[in-house]
Order: C-alpha cells, then sequence, then structure tokens
C-alpha cells in the first residue's frame, strides 16, 4: 500500500504569472490572473514525489461567500493530461524530485474576482485536502474567446495596461485636455474595485446570484456605473455637487487622478469622496473597468442635451436683452464625460458589439437605480431606442435640437431661426499619442445625410429645426485673442448680410458667468441695443468689452463666460440668436525635468506658474502626482503670498519606479486661482542590468 502523499509547500510564481498575464504592475503580493489563460504553480510534497497513476490530484476553486456548483462558482476538476477548453483543467508539466508543476486554467467564461483554491491528493482511497492559495481572476481581452476581446494590442495597450490617459474640456469652440491619473494597478486599487463589487446592492439583496453573473461585463458594467455614484444610498464613491461649494470637500476641478478618490473612499469606509462632476465620474469607472480587465476609454460630448422629458427638442427662453427669461429643466451641458467599454452583446442581436456608452453620473434612473447603459455605439447611431440600456437618453445627449424663444417685452415669443448645433466633436484620447481622436461618425450619420434623416424617423421624431440659409443675414460671435484669466478682452457680434440689398437691424450682446452643466450665473457684460446699416454682401461687428474686474468675483471654478447675441432684422421681422460659450484661460504650469530619467534613480523635477491676476495669490497648492514617478501624492504648500506677475516656483525629487513613458501630472490650487492644470511626457530608461 503506498505511502500517503503530504502536501508541504505551495509556490503560486505570482511575479512570473503576472508577467505573463499582464498584471505584474499590481505588485507580487498576491496571484492575479485573466481568465481563459493558463497559469503554474508549483507543489512541493513531504518524503516522496507524485507518482502517476497511484496518486490522484483534484483541484476546487470557490468565490463569493456561498458558492455552488449550480452557480457557476465552486468548481471541481481532476489533473489530466490535456487542458479543456470549454472548463477549468489542471495539467501536470514536469516534476522534478518532490516538486511537481502543474498548468492551471479557467474558460474563458469564468466569473470574475477573488477564489480559494484546494488541492485533494488521494492514494489508495485515502485522501487529504490542503489549502493552497488565493488568486484573483480578471477578465481577459487578449484571449479570443472572452466577452471583451480587443483584436488590436495597441488599442489593449492604451485602454486596458495604460495608467494615465488625457479628459477633454472646454467648449466646442476652445477644446483642450487636462491630465488624469487612473491608476488602476497602484497599491491596493485592485483590492477596493472587488470590494465596491461586494458592497452592490445587487451583491447584499442576492450574493449568490451576484457572483454567478460576475462573468458578464454588462452586469459589471451595470454595477460600477451605479456604484461610482452614491445618489442611491448605496455607499458609492463619490457625491455629485455643481453649485460651486465645495468649502467641505475637494473641488471637483482640483482632482488629477483616481487614485485618491478611492482610496479616500477605502478609508472613510466606504463614505461617498466630495466631490464629483462628469469627468471625474467617467474617469474612476475608467480606473475600475481597466482594473477588472475590460478595455475602456473616457469620451467627451460638447453641447451635450439633458432632455429630461425626452421629447428630443431642448428649449432655451431669453428677452430682447439676451437674458434668460424662464429656467428650464432641460440643459445644454457645454461638455458631458461618460466612459466606453469594450464588450459583446450577446444579449442583443447580431450587430451591436464593441464599444458601449456607460455614464456613471447621476441624471436620470435606469430601472429604479441611478446608472446608464451599457448603451451600444452602433444602436445610438441607428436610433434603435428599444434595446437595452437607457439608449433614448443618450441619443437626446448627442441628437436633440435646441430651439431659442425671444419673448417680447409684450409677452409674445418668437421663435429664433437658429439653433445650435448639440453632440459635437465627440471626443477621446489617441491610441498611443497625445492627441485627440474625433469619434463622433462613430454616434451620428453626418449631418442632414439621408442616413441621418433616416434614424431621425425611426427614432420617432422629426428634426424640425431650421438650418442656416444662404439667403438673408447671418450673426455669429467671435472672441479676440488673449481671454486669459486677469484680462479685459473683446467679443464681437459679426453680422454678414448675404442679400443684394442694404438691411437695417438692431443688435444686443450680453454676457453671463455659466457653469459647464449649462447653469447661469451673474450678468458680466451687456450692450445698449445698437442699430446698424449693413451693405449688400457686407459683414459688420458690434464689440463688447468684458472686463475683468466685472466677471472676476462672478466666474465659476469652470471658466465660463455665456455670451449671447441678438439680432432684430427690422425688414423681415426675424429675430436671429447667436451663442457662444468662452473659456477664460489659466495660465499655463512649466514642468522642467532636471537630470537624466532613469529607473530607480533620483530625479528632480522644477514646476512654475505666473501669477497673471493684479492681486497677490494667497493659500497656494501644488499637488503632483504620476504613476511610477511618484509614491502616492506630493503635496507643496507655498508660505508666502505670490505677488502679481511673480512665479511661484519648486523643484522636487522623484524616483521613478517604472521605465517607459510615463505622465508627471501637477494641479494648482490658490484663494484666488484655481484648477490650474499641467502635466510632462517623461520617457524613464530601464534600469541598466
Amino acid at each position: 500500500m503506498a505511502e500517503e502523499l503530504v502536501l508541504e509547500t505551495c509556490e503560486l510564481h505570482c511575479e512570473r504569472n503576472g508577467r505573463e498575464h499582464r498584471t505584474a504592475d499590481m505588485g507580487c503580493k498576491q496571484l492575479v490572473v485573466r481568465r481563459g489563460q493558463p497559469f503554474t504553480v508549483t507543489l512541493r510534497f513531504s518524503g516522496r514525489g507524485y507518482q502517476e497513476g497511484v496518486d490522484k490530484l483534484s483541484f476546487n476553486v470557490e468565490t463569493g461567500p456561498c458558492p455552488s456548483e449550480t452557480s457557476g462558482t465552486s468548481l471541481h476538476f481532476a489533473m489530466t493530461d490535456c487542458p479543456e477548453e470549454s472548463c477549468w483543467s489542471a495539467v501536470s508539466q514536469q516534476q522534478d524530485g518532490e516538486s511537481l508543476s502543474v498548468s492551471l486554467c479557467s474558460p474563458p467564461d469564468a466569473r470574475i474576482g477573488r477564489y480559494r483554491m484546494t488541492l485533494e491528493a488521494c492514494t489508495d482511497y485515502q485522501g487529504s485536502s490542503y489549502q493552497i492559495g488565493d488568486f484573483v481572476l480578471l477578465f481577459n481581452p487578449w484571449h479570443p474567446e472572452d466577452t471583451v476581446f480587443l483584436r488590436d494590442e495597441n488599442e489593449r495597450r492604451e485602454y486596458v495596461l495604460s495608467q494615465h490617459g488625457l479628459i477633454y474640456q472646454g467648449t466646442c469652440d476652445y477644446i483642450f485636455s487636462i491630465p488624469w491619473n487612473f491608476g488602476q494597478f497602484e497599491d491596493d486599487i485592485l483590492a477596493i474595485c472587488l470590494n465596491m463589487l461586494d458592497i452592490n446592492p445587487k451583491h447584499l439583496r442576492d450574493q449568490n446570484r451576484d457572483c454567478s453573473r460576475r462573468n458578464d461585463p454588462v452586469y459589471i458594467g451595470r454595477v460600477v456605473s451605479a456604484m461610482v455614484n452614491c445618489n442611491d444610498e448605496d455607499r458609492g464613491v463619490l457625491f455629485g455637487r455643481w453649485d460651486n461649494r465645495y468649502d467641505d470637500g475637494m473641488s471637483p476641478m482640483a482632482w488629477i487622478g483616481s487614485v485618491d478618490i478611492l482610496r479616500r473612499w477605502n478609508k472613510l469606509g466606504c463614505q461617498p469622496v466630495k466631490y464629483g462632476q462628469c469627468w471625474v465620474f467617467a474617469a474612476v469607472a475608467c480606473t475600475v473597468m481597466r482594473c477588472l480587465g475590460i478595455p475602456s476609454r473616457v469620451v467627451t460630448n460638447y453641447n451635450s442635451a439633458h432632455d429630461t422629458n425626452a421629447n428630443l427638442t431642448i428649449d432655451r427662453y431669453i428677452n430682447e436683452k439676451g437674458e434668460q427669461e424662464r429656467q428650464s429643466w432641460d440643459k445644454i451641458w457645454n461638455f458631458h464625460c461618460w466612459v466606453e467599454s469594450w464588450m459583446a452583446r450577446p444579449d442583443l442581436a447580431a450587430g451591436y458589439d464593441g464599444w458601449q456608452v456607460l455614464d456613471p453620473t447621476p441624471q436620470e434612473k435606469s430601472e429604479g437605480v441611478y446608472c446608464c447603459g451599457p448603451a451600444p455605439v452602433k444602436a445610438i447611431k441607428e436610433g434603435d431606442m428599444l434595446l437595452k440600456y437607457d439608449i433614448p437618453f443618450i441619443f437626446a445627449e448627442v441628437n436633440a435640437d435646441v430651439v431659442y424663444w425671444v419673448v417680447q417685452s409684450d409677452g409674445m415669443q418668437k421663435q429664433s431661426i437658429r439653433s445650435s448645433d448639440v453632440g459635437k466633436y465627440i471626443s477621446t484620447k489617441s491610441v498611443g499619442r497625445d492627441s485627440r481622436e474625433d469619434i463622433t461618425h462613430n454616434y451620428k450619420y453626418p449631418e442632414g445625410s439621408e442616413e441621418e434623416r433616416a434614424v431621425f424617423e425611426k427614432a420617432e421624431h422629426q428634426k424640425k429645426s431650421i438650418g442656416e440659409e444662404d439667403e438673408g443675414l447671418h450673426l455669429r460671435i467671435k472672441v479676440s485673442e488673449g481671454a486669459n484669466k486677469g484680462s479685459d478682452f473683446d467679443v464681437f457680434a459679426v453680422v454678414n448680410n448675404n442679400t443684394d440689398e442694404e438691411r437695417v437691424c438692431r443688435v444686443t450682446l450680453c454676457a453671463r458667468a455659466a457653469s459647464h452643466n449649462g447653469t447661469l450665473g451673474p450678468q458680466c457684460g451687456l450692450t445698449d441695443p445698437i442699430d446698424i446699416d449693413i451693405e449688400p454682401r457686407a459683414e459688420k461687428r458690434v464689440p463688447m468689452r468684458i472686463l475683468y474686474e466685472e466677471y472676476r468675483d462672478k466666474l465659476t471654478q469652470d471658466n465660463l463666460i455665456k455670451v449671447v447675441a441678438l439680432l432684430n432684422d427690422h425688414q423681415t421681422g426675424d429675430i436671429i440668436v447667436s451663442v457662444r460659450d468662452i473659456y477664460v484661460e489659466n495660465p499655463p504650469i512649466k514642468i522642467r525635468i532636471l537630470g537624466e530619467p532613469m529607473q530607480n534613480r533620483k530625479l528632480v523635477a522644477e514646476i512654475s506658474l505666473v501669477n497673471p491676476l493684479a492681486v497677490p495669490l494667497t493659500g497656494c497648492v501644488f499637488v503632483v502626482e504620476g504613476t511610477g514617478l511618484t509614491e502616492g501624492q506630493l503635496v507643496k504648500e507655498l508660505e508666502e503670498p505670490v505677488e502679481p506677475q511673480a512665479e511661484a516656483k519648486f523643484r522636487m525629487d522623484l524616483m521613478p519606479r517604472l521605465s517607459g513613458l510615463q505622465k508627471l501630472m501637477v494641479d494648482f490650487e490658490s484663494d484666488q486661482l484655481t484648477g490650474v492644470k499641467g502635466y510632462r511626457n517623461v520617457i524613464i530608461a530601464p534600469q541598466p542590468v
């Protein structure tokens, strides 16, 4: 009778498996592998080695608090000679004395999450069970059978592995990017993301069902979209606020990465972190999805409609001076950010795989919860309103019409013949480069094309807005160079007469501080109505000076001024409206790198900013972070105020941990100037061997 086989140790080869599964950046403290891909463990037995034909080895893997075979959360499988594609398998690799290497593999549709693994060794009907370790299983975009499979390696690098990126903000006339540290492989971020899944209400209601559905990225996407906001009192991550009062938390404009937010949430015992707005919600969701292995990117939609009554029309009411006449629940955000995640949609008919919109910013409820998506981008483009999830809301964000009504002094309302374009310059960071990729064509057919009209009819809405006509008068708003914080600048109403006769008209300009979600603040500029004569085929400009002393205390942290121009055509009685959002630019942050950047060698960064205001800057703080460059965040508080036109400058030491392209990101805050961002790409040479 053979002696019993006794396990002494099990080596999980965290580092080697991590490299092969592209999870090594998550550190070597635990085994993190991707589904459908083999990983190796080495079993070391005590007294004697494994004997084929005498000893029978089998494995158990379990996930979730109440694992069961029927829900796919508890699996038992024996060691065999060749791997199975569609279920868990264990194959003997090589034997060296008392050590045996085993290749384990999960199916490409396994549940993701934390797993416990045990070994059962049986000899002559005597058996023992051994705990051999825990591991985490993630989605695998490299595996052709995984529902998140992404074919292009450069895209996988950008949308799964890249820990930093750019998020587009500003206005459709002034697009700029801010840097963001996604940091999905930073210490404890994976544990925090898995914890988020474990405290979501669906899990608390039915743990077994929730864990059994974790093989589906569609399900995971809905959970993450709901858990990034806290509006359902579900212990979500971020508290949204848009009213410019952020004293009891962090201003949404001050964040430069998700890591700090997720760690704060975890440290607070899963109490919401104050405060977020759309790009912060989207960026944190992007971090969580990338961390779990689902390819994801942050997308910005300019002139984004929030259509609460779902009629695909946004009505705006202004008086004859260009001032807002009445509040509307429908809003136009001058930009709005969401996430796109890449996944198959086996729950829908063919043709809807690929990029899906997930929007964690709390706006409207979906199935009773503040979450949105996943909605196939293809379905939004085709106007397929009945498919899951939330397509009508997102369709309106990129397609609604805006109609301006001018309320005259006698109470009469007159429809303006101009509507602004909703859903413009839909933008995301390019793959492998710091440039903007315009993906509007993924969401909409070209304006005015036959396909676009067909889509609108399918969406049961006929576009009623009158396009720009070549005849008559045209009105647009132009901005002088130098709309810089601290400076006065000019805007112009530019009127073109496209007829063969002289025209007489009246022009009024009005400027108000604004927030990026469409809320208007106080007035900071107004002209008296002025009558002008315009020669045939000629152009005239009516100026308005916007003074720093007028906008200084009225500007929100969004730095936006909304300018409305009204033109009354005396001949036809038409009223033409033109609207433009002006972004008042912050000063640039300069970042100089001193020394030769090399892994594990000290590097110095010099960071500076010139005060553009006519008053000193007080309470100045620089916050610096960058995955692989800094250990968490570095905060530098300046002791002295920075006088007008003087330079705020400091140096800091860095110790780069990772080689390759990294981003050093800087945020500057003060009492007078907030949310100033800058970044510098740094290529770190590998440490010489």
